[in-house]
């Protein structure tokens, strides 16, 4: 397990900052007191093979000693580097994306089963969104109890999609939590 370079870095923030925006920074920024404690408590990002996890800092130190053919998993994994040098999150990096969303979209309950099933979100199902929500940006899927659902990319701008028939694309698809029963064979292979 090791720290990211600094071009894994860029695309690795590139790709969370298009689903949270400002607050990424509130994911890897400092305690606010300052002791050696408190500063082993804040959270890093470490890549263990072609997988980027976030973990504290303090646990990270303690990995070093396990050998790295032994380290299978080590935190929450974000997402992983494809072979072409891009970054994929995975649907585990959820949890730490959904409190820190830029955009929303909230889904009703009829159209939660279609997108849990790996269906793309068509207007009809759309309970309501972040306001002024640009075209292709990432945004956060939440059920209308705001149970954080699954992530995607924006077909439309919400100005446009108002003008939309209810059948069309409004949200593609890029993670959902029903990829923990779909793929539960390869989501956590290395």
């Amino acid at each position: 397990m090791r720290a990211l370079t600094e071009e894994e870095t860029k695309t690795m923030f590139a790709k969370l900052a298009n689903y949270t925006g400002r607050s990424l920074n509130n994911l890897i920024a400092p305690p606010s007191n300052s002791d050696e404690a408190a500063a082993n408590d804040r959270y890093v990002f470490r890549l263990q093979g072609s997988r980027v996890y976030y973990v504290r800092l303090s646990i990270a130190n303690l990995a070093t000693s396990v050998a790295r053919h032994n380290l299978l998993s080590l935190g929450t994994c974000i997402g992983k580097f494809t072979k072409s040098g891009k970054f994929r999150l995975h649907i585990t990096a959820l949890d730490v994306i959904a409190p820190h969303a830029r955009y929303k979209v909230w889904i009703k309950p009829n159209g939660e089963m279609p997108f849990l099933y790996g269906g793309n979100i068509v207007k009809a199902h759309v309970g309501r969104w972040s306001e002024d929500c640009p075209e292709h940006t990432g945004v956060v899927v939440f059920s209308m109890d705001d149970t954080p659902l699954g992530f995607g990319v924006t077909a439309r701008s919400t100005v446009e999609a108002r003008k939309l028939d209810p059948t069309s694309i409004v949200v593609f698809r890029q993670g959902d939590i029903g990829e923990y029963l779909r793929e539960e064979e390869s989501l956590f292979t290395t």
